[in-house]
């Protein structure tokens, strides 16, 4: 079970309204920004002396990282990972490995990292942001089955909009435009009249046609 006390919650919680309004169109952005985020509550908690170790181990984490000492940096996050794996300095670390794995397109690799997330992590915005990554490493290597099965996993309603969104990418790619169509429509059912991400699902809806 996650571990966190109710200010930690109370900040997850209004993040939720950020990704609600911008959504996987603008995923890389996002997610950087969702990490920062995340990050953000680990140092508040830090301060307050809660989770201090793992918090540690995430600043040596970070530090071998950003270095490119990734053959010690994976080192500490197997430690990170075995001793604190129910913490949000974890996913963090976890999330960012599987970041990188992808962009060396090491997919499988990647689909390890954000498997282990789905194992430990029950917070929604956590869960939600490692079943769509989880979804476009599988996409990404045409294992479109598979893809479907991730997002067809349960999700808080604030990010139902993006997995759907997903979901229709993963149509597009094998083919099935229609599927893909009824998914953005049923995106955009989802989302607020007044999301920013409105115009481009539209668009997509269009040329899926």
């Amino acid at each position: 079970m996650a571990v966190y006390d109710l200010k930690d919650q109370e900040e997850i919680e209004n993040f939720k309204h950020f990704w609600h309004s911008w959504g996987r169109w603008l995923f890389a952005v996002l997610a950087a920004a969702a990490l920062a985020y995340l990050g953000w509550v680990v140092h508040q908690s830090y301060q307050n002396g809660k989770n201090s170790e793992a918090v540690a181990l995430f600043d040596d984490w970070a530090q071998k990282y950003q270095a490119g000492q990734h053959g010690q940096s994976a080192e500490v996050l197997v430690k990170l990972q075995s001793e604190y794996p129910a913490t949000v300095s974890a996913a963090q670390a976890t999330l960012m490995q599987a970041g990188y794995a992808y962009g060396q397109a090491r997919y499988d690799e990647a689909a390890g990292h954000l498997n282990w997330v789905l194992k430990y992590q029950d917070e929604p915005l956590i869960r939600a942001l490692a079943i769509q990554r989880l979804a476009t490493v599988q996409l990404q290597q045409q294992q479109y089955d598979a893809a479907l099965a991730t997002l067809a996993q349960p999700v808080d309603a604030a990010f139902e909009a993006q997995i759907l969104e997903t979901k229709g990418d993963v149509y597009l790619a094998q083919g099935k435009p229609e599927e893909a169509v009824a998914a953005y429509r049923q995106a955009l059912e989802k989302l607020p009249e007044t999301s920013p991400a409105r115009e481009l699902l539209k668009l997509k809806a269009e040329q899926a046609i």
